[in-house]
Formats: structure tokens, C-alpha cells, sequence
């Protein structure tokens, strides 16, 4: 009796393997997916995006405290992580200047530009495109929905979590942007001084007027022309406040501050900051206190 229930139990045996081995193959069929995002802000927009999706990670490509790209070269270390890739997160319209050499040396890869639909505004000079659009919020909401349509086309075994963590981020940005509207609704039209071509956008949609813009690039010194012409406007339009930023030196801000007795206030523009999913939100909030101090005084 004993000896005619072995089969009976090998078989069980074996089939009990065999399920758990197709369970197992079934994962490893699954592959996980990893993304690249190009700088700081793309990476806390993919953060918030691929939130709790399975599988799914997300990489900063550059340092970070890289800044904004503009002239960035990346590096052999940077090429690494994309070696087992499979989505990359970018800007676009210029900023990374290194897309071409991705897009050569990777072209399996899925490419997500995120200013795909937004207006582009002209650069000052001979410069193209500004390409600086997330710092305004209205923008990057735009960026955030492109970001989970692709994801959710890309990966449509989650494309409801997708879908929610898109909505739900895109509902935290759109209370901001709201706050934001109303709080410096009195201040539309007041004429300020940055020292680098990234607020246009955030000025167009706060109705505030850039006088001028010191350094066009990070790290480039004003000439002594362009400081005299600065403190002119200054003088001239009674400019109470002038806007560095944390990422850059503000020399030239102290040297016109002290010509004219205007302030130097700190603006950022949300390109290096914390791992937190909100640290554009909380980028942002500081921004108005400081807008708000700065036209208060």
C-alpha cells in the first residue's frame, strides 16, 4: 500500500517544482525597469511619476550639484548608467546639449523629452530657444503629464499606478501654482534683475518684467559695460531688488548693490536640491517668501 502511494507523492513533488519554477521564470521574465533622468529637476518629476510602481527605478544622470546643463559634457561614469537603461528623462528644447551622443550610443533606448508642447521662449542675444521651462509651475505640470503618458504607454502593466501618482502630483503643483498666483497677484508688473537666463518663463507667468539679465551664462563675468548699464537701469527704474541664485556666485550682484542700495535676494531655480519627493514644492515656497519679502521692502 505504502509502496503505491511514492508516485503519487513524487508526482505532487514535481508539480509543486515545476509551478514554482514557472513563478519564478515569470519574474525574471519581468524585467525591472530602470530610468535615467537627465539633471535634478527631471529626476523629482520621475520620482514622483514612478512612485511605488514595481520594479521600476530611477537615477539622477549628472552630480548633483551640477547646476543647469548648458555646457555640460557628460562623463564616462555618466555613460555607465546607462548602460542597462531602458528610458531616459530629458528636458529637451537644448538643454542637454549631449542628446545626440546618447541617442548614437544608445538606440534602444526610450527617450522622454518633457517639454514636448510648451511654447518656447527666445533666448536673449544670438541664443536660442530659453530652454529653462520648468521653473515655471504651469510648465512643469505640462512636463509631469507628458512624463506619466509615456510611462504609462512604455510600461502599460502599471498604467493606473502611473496614472494616479501623475494626478496626484500634478494636483500638488497646480495648488501651488495656484497660492502662488494669488499671493503675488499685487506685484504684477514690478521689474526685477537675475544673473542668469532661467526665470523668463517663471516672470511670464507671474506677470513680473526681467529689466535685465547680468550673466546669460553661469560663470560668465559681466563686463564692465554691462555693470554700468545695470546700475543705470537700476537707478533709473528705482529696482529695489536684484536675484542671484544659491548655485552661482553673486559678485556681480554685491558690486551693483552697492552702487545703487538694492538688495540681493536669493531665487532658485529648482536645480539642485534635496532627494524629497517635494522638493520642487518646497523650492518654490521659498521663492515666493523671498519674492514677497523683497517687494515688501
Amino acid at each position: 500500500m505504502f509502496i503505491r502511494r511514492i508516485p503519487v507523492f513524487i508526482l505532487s513533488v514535481f508539480l509543486m517544482v515545476c509551478y514554482f519554477v514557472s513563478i519564478g521564470n515569470a519574474a525574471s521574465a519581468a524585467k525591472d525597469i530602470k530610468i535615467v533622468a537627465s539633471f535634478y529637476p527631471m529626476y523629482i518629476m520621475a520620482k514622483n511619476v514612478i512612485k511605488d510602481v514595481p520594479g521600476v527605478s530611477v537615477q539622477n544622470l549628472t552630480p548633483p550639484l551640477t547646476g543647469c546643463l548648458h555646457d555640460y559634457t557628460v562623463t564616462t561614469s555618466d555613460m555607465r548608467k546607462l548602460a542597462d537603461a531602458q528610458v531616459f528623462v530629458a528636458n529637451g528644447a537644448g538643454m542637454e546639449s549631449f542628446l545626440d551622443k546618447i541617442i548614437a550610443q544608445h538606440p534602444n533606448l526610450k527617450i522622454i523629452q518633457l517639454s514636448a508642447g510648451i511654447p518656447l521662449i527666445k533666448g536673449g542675444g544670438n541664443e536660442g530657444d530659453n530652454p529653462h521651462v520648468w521653473v515655471s509651475i504651469s510648465n512643469a505640470i505640462i512636463q509631469v503629464k507628458n512624463l506619466g503618458r509615456a510611462m504609462e504607454e512604455f510600461d502599460p502593466d502599471h498604467k493606473e499606478l502611473y496614472a494616479k501618482n501623475t494626478a496626484d502630483y500634478a494636483a500638488k503643483l497646480e495648488a501651488l501654482r495656484q497660492k502662488m498666483h494669488f499671493e503675488l497677484a499685487l506685484y504684477k508688473g514690478r521689474a526685477i534683475i537675475t544673473f542668469h537666463e532661467a526665470f523668463p518663463y517663471f516672470a511670464e507667468e507671474f506677470g513680473l518684467k526681467i529689466a535685465a539679465v547680468i550673466e546669460r551664462e553661469p560663470g560668465s563675468e559681466p563686463s564692465a559695460k554691462e555693470l554700468a548699464e545695470t546700475i543705470e537701469i537700476v537707478k533709473k527704474n528705482g529696482i529695489p531688488a536684484l536675484f542671484s541664485e544659491p548655485q552661482y556666485p553673486s559678485a556681480a550682484a554685491q558690486a551693483i548693490a552697492r552702487e545703487t542700495g538694492a538688495k540681493v535676494y536669493v531665487l532658485d531655480p529648482a536645480v539642485t536640491g534635496s532627494d524629497d519627493y517635494d522638493a520642487y514644492v518646497n523650492i518654490m515656497e521659498n521663492n515666493l517668501k523671498i519674492l514677497k519679502l523683497a517687494f515688501r521692502n
